[in-house]
């Protein structure tokens, strides 16, 4: 399987360069192929599995979702944030056909990982 032909890109970028549906924060992903198909792990520390939707539409899957500030109380008041609070959305282009695979998810430790079992273990 040659991986050249791999894209990995942020999705829905406008001409300026900036997301217009809000989209604030770009989680970091690693890909992996086996003969079994595909498994995509995503950095999602702080974000709530129920926050989260996944689609496949032909070779792309797209993941979206929000993380929010949970530890905030009223009248603390911000001194330095380094850390991303809002939409995310990330698109990934195998390739391959994934959008019959089966998908399966696990949530460890703020990662998720995205199984795509690919038709006869091809990815």
């Amino acid at each position: 399987m040659a991986f050249g032909s791999f894209k990995l890109k942020q999705s829905f970028i406008g001409p300026d360069g900036r997301d217009p549906y809000g989209a604030s924060w770009c989680p970091k992903a690693d890909i992996y192929c086996s003969k079994q198909g595909w498994l995509i792990k995503l950095d999602l520390a702080g974000v709530e599995p129920e926050n989260l939707k996944l689609t496949l539409t032909g070779s792309r899957l797209r993941v979206s979702g929000i993380r929010r500030d949970r530890a905030v109380r009223q009248g603390q008041q911000a001194y330095s944030m380094e850390i991303a609070y809002n939409r995310f959305e990330r698109e990934f282009e195998l390739p391959a056909d994934i959008e019959k695979s089966e998908l399966m998810t696990e949530y460890l430790d703020g990662m998720l990982l995205i199984h795509l079992k690919t038709e006869a273990g091809k990815p």
